[in-house]
């Protein structure tokens, strides 16, 4: 029996799946969470606790239009993990369609939800996870390079690239000039990664570059810096440090 996570923002849309879930015979647990933040953190347990443990998901019902997290960078998210659980998209917009299954979505079923179509799913669901085959591991990353989901394909940044980094609850999102990822990685560990290529915190939210810091400024007691065409604060504990490290920098 397939144990099922679903993912909705809206209390309602979500208590509704999980009523038709609960009545699917193939489902033997579905559980709810708010926003994929949260889901997230029960993901992370479910792959700790391997596909045998209690606490493992089969598949995930994932809404898309949610506020931070979106249900299609969750799933780009998951496609990163070795063992992730399988993805059902569950939403009202039909317009992403194409990203989604290009992110091996198992189903993309439209709101308002009906029952026969949540079964196909759900079958659809079962019957990849009883043929499902174990994943190939992955050899270790470049460490001059950090590998990123970008619809459905892994693409490579450099890490001279990246001008800034923004953490977002467990995860980071990378900043380039061409754009931005984000990435299952905690900005933490970032920072004691990349501190010897010239990372720096200047904020409990964000890690910059040095050499793509253009401008440092002072305005009434409060310093920021320019990187790129965005203007980032820096917290009191950390601008000190900050000015020396520009100070002494070639």
């Amino acid at each position: 029996m397939l144990r099922a996570l679903a993912v909705d923002d809206e209390r309602p849309s979500l208590e509704e799946l999980l009523y038709l879930l609960n009545a699917d015979p193939r489902i033997g647990t579905a559980e709810g969470a708010g926003d994929a933040t949260e889901a997230l953190r029960r993901i992370n347990r479910a792959l700790e606790s391997g596909p045998g443990g209690p606490e493992a998901i089969d598949v995930v019902f994932l809404d898309i239009n949610m506020p931070g997290l979106d249900g299609l960078d969750l799933a780009r998210l998951l496609t990163g993990f070795a063992n992730p659980p399988l993805v059902v998209f569950v939403t009202a917009h039909e317009d992403f369609a194409v990203q989604a299954f290009d992110l091996k979505a198992v189903d993309y079923v439209l709101k308002p939800v009906r029952k026969e179509r949540l079964a196909e799913a759900v079958r659809r669901a079962a019957e990849l996870r009883d043929t499902a085959a174990p994943r190939i591991p992955v050899s270790e990353p470049d460490p001059d390079q950090i590998p990123v989901e970008l619809g459905g394909v892994t693409r490579f940044v450099s890490v001279d690239d990246i001008t800034h980094v923004e953490a977002q609850g467990d995860y980071a999102r990378l900043h380039t000039d061409k754009g931005s990822h984000l990435i299952r990685i905690p900005l933490s560990t970032l920072e004691e990664r990349w501190r010897s290529r010239g990372f720096v915190r200047i904020h409990r939210r964000h890690l910059v570059a040095l050499r793509h810091i253009g401008e440092l400024r002072l305005d009434a007691g409060t310093v920021s810096v320019i990187v790129g065409t965005e203007e980032l604060q820096v917290s009191r504990r950390h601008a000190r440090e900050l000015r020396d490290l520009l100070m002494r920098r070639p």
